[in-house]
């Protein structure tokens, strides 16, 4: 059995099945209907003022989950096919890439502490939690918590 999330609503399911019926199509999300959920090694609970942003392996955003403007102030048209770090102004502690190291990688990295500092926003302090997407596509899943 695995964890399942999703990046939009953050609902968490448990399945035996990464995709849905006989396809390959990626598992989406029974709550919401959002197209796809990540796998989690472990269960994950993230914080009710989460924010949610899935990319690709180039670290591009393809969407946006709950949390995201409130966080930031930008909406999905103003992130999607942007970079990740450049469009929300990630800065980490000792100028380390944790998203590079998620991706290049295909590990965990947990409650690192990162400064987002979003277009036209004051920069806040927060928690980044960043999954690989365990897919021939790679990608991650960026979790960002307001301190």
């Amino acid at each position: 059995m695995a964890n399942f999330i999703c990046p939009n609503c953050g609902n968490r399911t448990i399945s035996s099945e990464r995709t849905a019926g006989f396809g390959g199509r990626p598992k989406g999300c029974s709550r919401c209907g959002f197209g796809f959920v990540f796998e989690l090694l472990d269960d994950y609970y993230p914080a009710p003022n989460a924010a949610f942003f899935v990319c690709d392996s180039d670290a591009r955003v393809t969407g946006c989950g709950r949390g995201t403007r409130e966080l930031t102030g930008l909406g999905d048209t103003d992130v999607i096919g942007r970079p990740v770090r450049d469009v929300l102004g990630l800065h980490f502690s000792n100028d380390d890439d944790h998203i590079g190291t998620a991706l290049e990688w295909g590990v965990r990295v947990l409650d690192k502490k990162v400064t987002v500092h979003a277009e036209g926003d004051r920069p806040e302090p927060a928690k980044a939690d960043i999954f690989p997407a365990y897919d021939d596509d790679g990608g991650l899943l960026l979790v960002l918590t307001p301190k």
